[in-house]
């Protein structure tokens, strides 16, 4: 989940009777969606021994402040690690990982029933999911082609608020509601709900 550490672990099977010593270069990368790198986040090399037939765990931990001011609005992490069997003329296994973190971030609430030409009510909330403090919060709302800009408090760490978003339907049928939240730690994040409008 966005805004949490992400915890990681590479297990490592000997599958032959023979010891072992594999040698593990990990790295991690911020990435578009392209997998285009833009920015290691983590590089770490340690030496594993593995007896006749044995497992190994080897836990990775990457903390949001070492990911948080890197990460694209494609919130895409490739993490890799290059095992190097010892002493077998160079052996080499390339394990991959692409991690798209969630955002749990917008949440919409409508009313049990939306009617033309009555005027709703939506409850739109809203968090900061990181461990600091976030200002220049806006929200964008769209509907009914139309976009409403709404300037936001600041947020204290893992808050969560909401507002209150009143509109009057035009006309019946399926109406597109679109939520884009941004602040100066992270920017578009996005909310999306079909609205059901129900005749008069």
């Amino acid at each position: 989940v966005f805004g949490k550490d992400i915890n990681l672990i590479l297990v490592l099977n000997n599958l032959s009777s023979d010891r072992k010593t594999v040698k593990v270069d990990m790295s991690a990368s911020t990435i578009l969606y392209t997998r285009r790198t833009v920015t290691e986040i983590l590089k770490a090399t340690t030496s594993v021994e593995l007896g006749s037939k044995q497992g190994k765990h080897i836990r990775v931990k990457i903390p949001y402040a070492h990911y948080g001011r890197y990460l694209t609005t494609d919130k895409r992490i490739q993490v890799t690690a290059l095992c190097e069997v010892m002493r077998t003329h160079g052996l080499k296994l390339l394990v991959e990982k692409t991690i798209i973190l969630e955002d749990t971030n917008i949440i919409i609430k409508l009313p049990r029933r939306i009617v033309v030409n009555k005027a709703a009510t939506l409850e739109i909330s809203y968090a900061n999911p990181l461990p600091e403090p976030v200002s220049r919060c806006v929200l964008l709302v769209t509907l009914m082609n139309q976009q409403v800009k709404i300037n936001l408090a600041r947020l204290a760490p893992r808050e969560r608020s909401k507002i209150y978003f009143e509109f009057t339907p035009r006309r019946s049928g399926p109406l597109q509601l679109q939520v884009d939240f941004s602040c100066d730690k992270f920017s578009h994040v996005k909310g999306f709900v079909t609205i059901a409008v129900a005749p008069s």
